[in-house]
């Protein structure tokens, strides 16, 4: 019987022993090649992108000839005003993308020595820039639409006399929040985090092409997908697939996220689901990836992504 590719040499492409075995040159070039891939590897200015520069060894910075603009290879990214070696980054984006089920900032932080708030901010920022990737995805085709709720648990009570049924809106804390995916068939998912689920349903409009068939389940919130899509409904009390109508490919998409939530992160805070949302659709549509490739698309999205107006500085403004 054929071995499944994952578990092949094919999909180890990428070592991190290689990568900590790596000199602050090696490093540096690789950063480099990455960064500048558009211009065959060759560093060019990022503010007017002309390609003459006078290079400076000593400090690893270069020089624009035409605006006299002087910057590093992470001036102007989402790794702007480091302070780990770059050496430290490569290793921390293979360690991202290596963990399948995703990764807590506390062992991101263990791996790599550094303070959990470091790892943190780290950890966010990859995210960040993998869902500016992901935030221009149209879908058409054969679409699932699912949802799930996350957030707002309520602890019961030790007595049984004391507890509450908390499936009433009055015992709710108001913080629950539903994840609705959108998942294409052979191509790309979407998730969106709303109060409900009939809320994604103008989102759902805006990222689905008109004549797509949109697969759902016997919520009601779906209900309103009738009037612009053709759309086939599965009763999930009756069966996980009838009649051609099914989520499956949802749905794995949420055990990715729910063994996210409980075997690593243990609590996700409800203004940060949405990055976590968005890491696993990314995970889910790279899982046949060799993880060198997915350390290259990861590390190119960070290198792409312009300075953070969330993450840096982060743990100073929460302190203020």
């Amino acid at each position: 019987m054929a071995q499944h590719f994952l578990l092949t040499s094919a999909a180890r492409t990428l070592s991190l022993k290689a990568i900590f075995r790596m000199s602050d040159d090696e490093a540096h070039e690789t950063f480099t090649a990455i960064r500048f891939a558009d211009n065959g590897g060759a560093a060019f200015c990022p503010r007017c992108q002309c390609t003459a520069v006078y290079t400076y060894t000593v400090r690893r910075v270069w020089k624009c000839k035409a605006c006299n603009h002087q910057f590093s290879v992470t001036s102007g990214t989402i790794f702007a005003s480091r302070k780990l070696a770059i050496r430290d980054y490569l290793a921390a984006t293979a360690i991202f993308v290596n963990a399948v089920k995703g990764i807590s900032a506390l062992q991101l932080g263990r791996d790599l020595d550094v303070q959990y708030k470091t790892a943190f901010v780290l950890a966010h920022k990859l995210r960040e820039a993998i869902a500016k990737e992901q935030s221009d995805i149209q879908l058409s085709g054969v679409v699932e639409v699912d949802g799930a709720y996350f957030g707002g648990h309520v602890k019961q009570e030790n007595q049984k006399a004391d507890r509450k049924d908390r499936r009433l809106a009055s015992e709710q804390t108001g913080k629950r929040q539903s994840v609705v995916v959108v998942r294409e068939r052979n191509g790309k998912t979407l998730p969106f985090v709303v109060a409900k689920e009939a809320d994604a349903v103008a989102l759902i409009r805006e990222r689905v092409a008109m004549g797509s068939i949109v697969h759902a389940d016997e919520a009601g919130g779906w209900d309103r997908l009738h009037a612009y899509y053709d759309v086939m409904r599965i009763n999930h009390s009756v069966a996980f697939s009838k009649d051609g109508a099914c989520t499956n490919q949802a749905e794995s998409y949420f055990s990715r996220l729910r063994r996210a939530e409980l075997g690593q992160h243990h609590h996700i805070s409800g203004k940060y689901l949405a990055a976590y949302a968005v890491e696993m659709a990314w995970r889910e549509d790279s899982r046949r990836m060799p993880n060198g490739a997915l350390h290259q698309a990861a590390t190119a999205a960070a290198l792409a992504h312009a300075v953070s107006r969330v993450w840096a500085g982060y743990w100073q403004r929460v302190r203020s």
